[in-house]
């Protein structure tokens, strides 16, 4: 699955806030976060620091930590210590998440630069991802029980999310079904706990607290599930990435999933192509043309508008205001966004 690149936390939040208020709240915070997310990924010898540090100073839109700090607006102490820990924890959980992703991957490049393990080899980056996921369950024992169970429970689900990305469906199993839980694990469950953590330590009502780890889980799938649309649509020169990249490596995406249920006699080509060695540029590009052409690009469009709907229908629980909008504008935002 393609990874997505983003740029540095630098140049504007990650999500869109209109609020001018809030957003220098978010900002200033948010500028926080940043400064002890450096210090935790301090080691005991420069060499461990370098590792640690590597993918963090690479950027990142640091949307999780970004989330966190947006849903301890929805409570009555957003500012508290817990919820800037808070923040750290999912960042550092996701960016160790990258070290064994890029591992499982191959990749040489993650935002722009080396991966730790082009850069060093495969056994530094493993560890460094686990000093990371270390340093995040430090932190997150400062924060409770509860705070401890709901984090092994989502790094279960993200672990799960990982080892069924490498399994094929059972014979009879229904492929997007699976690969739908593949992205719920991966990304969705930090997403949903990020929201929670804010809302939890931000002391936000219970029921909000639900209805924002709801809403997260939603919307970080519908995160990945827009990039997988992206990956056939866009152009590099409008995203920064090379289009049909999954679709070259045979990777599952969204709209390559609702195509190969087609039984259409007219898309005999495409699907034989999505059979095939598409490592050959002429049949990629091809397969790249026909795709974008044909209906199950539609389908996925309106399939992640659809979950983007259900999620803010969860926000009904919050008072119309600057947060509730946010979350709002996030939601739409997924569904559209072009890069």
């Amino acid at each position: 699955m393609t990874a997505v690149s983003t740029p540095g936390p630098q140049g504007g939040l990650a999500l869109p806030v209109v609020d001018a208020a809030l957003e220098a709240r978010l900002t200033e915070r948010l500028a926080v976060v940043e400064e002890m997310l450096a210090g935790h990924c301090r080691g005991r010898t420069p060499y461990v620091s370098q590792a640690a540090a590597h993918l963090m100073a690479a950027g990142g839109k640091r949307f999780r930590p970004l989330l966190v700090l947006l849903a301890a607006e929805t409570g009555d102490d957003a500012d508290a210590t817990e919820v800037l820990t808070a923040a750290c924890v999912v960042e550092l959980t996701h960016v160790a998440s990258l070290y064994h992703d890029d591992v499982m991957d191959e990749a040489a490049l993650r935002r722009g630069a080396d991966t730790a393990n082009a850069r060093w080899d495969n056994h530094v980056a493993i560890l460094t991802g686990d000093f990371l996921f270390g340093r995040s369950s430090e932190l997150t024992a400062d924060l409770g029980p509860e705070a401890v169970r709901i984090q092994a429970q989502t790094f279960t689900r993200l672990v799960e999310g990982q080892i069924l990305e490498t399994v094929e469906p059972a014979p009879g199993d229904d492929a997007l079904a699976h690969y739908l839980e593949v992205v719920a694990g991966k990304t969705g469950s930090l997403i949903a706990t990020s929201a929670r953590y804010g809302a939890m330590f931000g002391g936000a009502r219970p029921e909000v607290v639900e209805a924002l780890d709801r809403y997260g889980e939603i919307v970080g799938s519908a995160f990945q599930l827009s990039d997988d649309i992206l990956d056939v649509s866009s152009e590099s020169v409008e995203s920064g990435k090379t289009p049909g990249t999954d679709l070259r490596e045979g990777v599952p995406t969204l709209p390559v999933l609702m195509a190969r249920t087609s039984t259409d006699p007219a898309d005999a080509r495409l699907l034989e192509l999505l059979d095939a060695d598409l490592s050959d540029d002429d049949l990629h590009a091809e397969a790249l043309d026909l795709l974008r052409k044909h209906p199950a690009m539609a389908q996925a469009r309106d399939y992640v508008v659809a979950r983007a709907t259900e999620a803010k229908a969860l926000l009904e629980v919050l008072d119309e205001g600057p947060v509730r909008t946010a979350l709002e504008s996030f939601a739409d935002a997924v569904a559209t966004r072009s890069s």
